[in-house]
C-alpha cells in the first residue's frame, strides 16, 4: 500500500497536477493583488475584462459553448477574463499550423477528388452530399474498391492486427491516444522490433498526456533506441497553457500504405479484456484495404510533420497506396482537427448529416453523451420524422461526473421517441453510427465537446461497404445485452436534476 502511494506521489501526473494547481493559485493571487493595488491598473484590468466579454459574445460558435465562460466571468470579474485568455483556446500553435500547412501542401496533389464523387451523384444523392461535404471540409476524397472489415471486440481486432503487422515489408505507422505496457502492447512491440530488424521503417506517435499515467516518462526515447522512430504528441509541460486542450485522440495504423486500421481501440489491456477496469470493455474497429488507406497515411503524416521540423517525405509514403479491386462500396477515411487547421466541426457535421438523411434507422454507440443542443436536436428531429434512433451508452462508467451528464440527456431523447440503452455488462467505448443499411461511421469521435471541438480525431465514413451489415448486426446483439432506459428511470431525482442542470452549463469544459 505504501509503495503504491509513493508511486502515485512521485508520478509525473501527480507532480504535474500539483504544479498546475500552484501556478493557477499564484496567478489568481498576483492578478488580484496587482489589479487592486493601483487605480490605473484597475482601470486597465476592467477595460481588458469588457473587451474579453465582448469577444466571447461575438465569437463564431454556438451560444452554449460561450455560456460557461460567461458564468465564470460573472462570478470572477477580471480574473475570469484572464483565465479565459490563458486556458480557453482550442487553436493549434502558430508553429504547428505552419508545419501542418507545409506538409499539407506537399500532400495535396495526392489527395485530389476522384471521379467516384460523380458515381455517387448518380447512385445516391444523400451519399453524394455527405461525400462532397467531407472533401470540402477535410480534403479527403472518396475511394471505391476498398475492402472493409469490422471488429466487434478488441480481442477479435488484436489477432488480425498482429498478423497484418507481421506482413509489413516497407513501413508501419502507428498513432494512438493511449499505450500501456501489458499483454496487448508487449505483443505488438515485439513484432515492431522484429520488423525494424528486417529493415521496415516504423514510426509511432502517442499522446503524451493520454499516456502520462500509462507509460514511463521519456518512453519515446527507449523506442527510438530500438529503431522505432517515436514522438510524444503535444508533450506535457507543467505550465498553464491552452495547448493541453489539443490532444491527439486518433487511433491509426497503416501498413505499407495498403492496410489501415482505425476505431476506438487503444493499445492497452482493458481494450482486449485481459484486465477488467469497468466490467466488460466493448470496443470496435475497422480494417481498410486498398487505395482508401492513402487517407490514413496522409492523416498520420500530417500530425508527424506538425510535431517535428524533421518532416517525413510525404510523396514517398503516399505513393505506396494504389488502386485495386478488393472491395465494394465507397470509403472516406477523414480527420478532424482544432482550428485553424479545420475551420469546420467536421465530426459533428458528419454525424448530423447522417441523422438528417436517415429514412429508416440510425444506430449509435458512444461512451459519452454530452454533446451540444444542435446534435441532440438532430437526434430528436430524426426520431420525430419516424426514423428509428437507438443509442447505446455504458452502464458502468469510467468517469462518474461525465456519466451523470450523459444520463441527464436521456429524458429529452426518450420524450422525442429515441430508444436509449445502457450496456449492462460494462463499459462501451465504441464510437459508431450505422444508418439505413447503407451508411456508417466508425472512428474515434465521441459525442462530447472535447472530441467534437478540441481534439485531433479521425474516422471512416462508409457507403454500401461489406462491413455495414456486420455493424448493424453487432449493434442488435449489443442492444440485446443492454438495459433499455424507461422514461421513469430517465427522470432524475430533484437533487440529481439540479446538479445535472448546473453541470450542463459547464459541459463544454469537461
Amino acid at each position: 500500500m505504501l509503495d503504491k502511494i509513493k508511486k502515485i506521489l512521485c508520478s509525473r501526473f501527480f507532480l504535474g497536477a500539483v504544479c498546475l494547481l500552484l501556478e493557477f493559485a499564484l496567478f489568481i493571487v498576483l492578478f488580484t493583488v496587482v489589479a487592486d493595488s493601483f487605480w490605473p491598473i484597475t482601470v486597465l484590468a476592467w477595460i481588458f475584462y469588457i473587451v474579453t466579454l465582448l469577444y466571447i459574445l461575438n465569437r463564431d460558435e454556438i451560444p452554449e459553448n460561450k455560456l460557461p465562460w460567461l458564468v465564470i466571468m460573472l462570478l470572477l470579474p477580471v480574473v475570469g477574463a484572464a483565465v479565459f485568455v490563458l486556458l480557453s483556446s482550442n487553436k493549434a500553435s502558430k508553429k504547428e499550423y505552419q508545419r501542418f500547412e507545409k506538409s499539407a501542401k506537399k500532400m495535396r496533389p495526392y489527395m485530389q477528388q476522384t471521379n467516384n464523387i460523380e458515381k455517387l451523384k448518380e447512385l445516391d444523392v444523400d451519399a453524394y452530399a455527405q461525400a462532397r461535404f467531407l472533401y470540402s471540409a477535410s480534403k479527403m476524397p472518396v475511394f471505391d474498391k476498398s475492402k472493409t472489415t469490422y471488429y466487434p471486440l478488441g480481442e477479435d481486432f488484436l489477432s488480425d492486427y498482429l498478423n497484418e503487422l507481421k506482413k509489413a515489408k516497407h513501413f508501419i505507422f502507428l498513432e494512438y491516444f493511449i499505450v500501456q505496457e501489458g499483454v496487448m502492447w508487449d505483443s505488438i512491440h515485439k513484432v515492431l522490433k522484429d520488423k525494424v530488424s528486417h529493415g521496415v521503417d516504423v514510426y509511432m506517435l502517442y499522446d503524451d498526456l493520454g499516456c502520462i499515467a500509462t507509460l514511463p516518462d521519456n518512453y519515446y526515447k527507449e523506442l527510438s533506441e530500438e529503431g522505432i522512430h517515436c514522438i510524444p504528441c503535444n508533450k506535457f509541460k507543467p505550465i498553464l497553457s491552452h495547448i493541453h486542450n489539443n490532444r491527439d485522440h486518433r487511433k491509426i495504423t497503416v501498413i505499407d500504405g495498403k492496410v489501415g486500421f482505425t476505431g476506438g481501440i487503444n493499445l492497452a489491456d482493458e481494450y482486449i479484456n485481459v484486465i477488467e477496469k469497468h466490467g466488460h470493455w466493448k470496443d470496435t474497429a475497422v480494417k481498410i484495404e486498398g487505395e482508401a488507406v492513402k487517407s490514413l497515411t496522409a492523416l498520420f503524416l500530417s500530425i508527424w510533420n506538425m510535431q517535428t521540423q524533421k518532416q517525413l517525405d510525404s510523396e514517398k509514403y503516399l505513393a505506396f497506396s494504389k488502386g485495386g479491386d478488393c472491395g465494394k462500396g465507397y470509403v472516406i477515411p477523414f480527420g478532424d482537427s482544432p482550428s485553424p487547421i479545420d475551420t469546420e466541426d467536421i465530426g459533428k457535421t458528419v454525424y448530423i448529416n447522417m441523422l438528417n438523411c436517415a429514412r429508416e434507422y440510425v444506430y449509435i454507440c458512444t461512451p459519452y453523451l454530452i454533446c451540444d443542443r444542435e446534435l441532440l436536436n438532430a437526434m430528436c428531429n430524426a426520431s420525430r420524422r419516424g426514423v428509428q434512433v437507438k443509442i447505446i451508452t455504458p452502464h458502468i462508467p469510467d468517469k462518474k461526473l461525465v456519466f451523470r451528464m450523459t444520463q441527464s440527456n436521456y429524458k429529452k431523447l426518450i420524450e422525442a421517441g429515441v430508444k436509449v440503452y445502457e450496456y449492462t455488462p460494462g463499459f462501451i467505448h465504441a464510437k459508431s453510427f450505422v444508418c439505413d443499411d447503407k451508411f456508417a461511421v466508425c472512428g474515434t469521435i465521441n459525442l462530447d465537446y472535447r472530441s467534437l471541438v478540441h481534439h485531433f480525431e479521425c474516422g471512416a465514413w462508409m457507403y454500401n461497404t461489406e462491413c455495414i451489415m456486420d455493424m448493424k448486426n453487432d449493434f442488435k446483439t449489443t442492444a440485446a445485452k443492454s438495459q433499455a432506459i424507461s422514461h421513469k428511470r430517465a427522470t432524475l431525482k430533484v437533487v440529481d436534476r439540479v446538479f445535472a442542470e448546473v453541470m450542463k452549463v459547464f459541459s463544454p469544459l469537461l
